[in-house]
């Protein structure tokens, strides 16, 4: 009987570190979406692609055209693995230098 109590305690103590492990590895996953790949960008809700263009721009202007570029770019094809502060970035520049023609 206590050959039994002594390996379960090891069990429950081995799986209570396993759960402990992975809940951290979970919690490390940054969910921000400034700094993120285009993936990310294609997955997330129309709200969040706004809030991060204003945060990566700095600016409220022409923000719907500069999330409209940085969706036409996250849909061509092998760009899944960008960065979308790059890809934001691109963007940016080419609306300042429309504007600026």
């Amino acid at each position: 009987m206590k050959f039994i109590k002594k390996y379960l305690k090891f069990f429950i103590g081995v799986a209570v570190l396993v759960m402990v492990l992975i809940v951290f590895f979970f919690a490390q996953h940054s969910s921000d979406l400034e700094t993120g790949t285009l993936k990310d960008w294609r997955a997330a809700a129309l709200d969040r692609r706004v809030a991060a263009a204003q945060i990566l721009t700095g600016a409220d202007k022409d923000i719907d055209l500069l999330v409209a570029c940085v969706d036409k770019m996250a849909q061509l094809a092998d760009s899944g693995e960008m960065a979308v502060r790059d890809a934001t970035s691109l963007c940016h520049t080419g609306i300042q230098l429309k504007e600026n023609l």
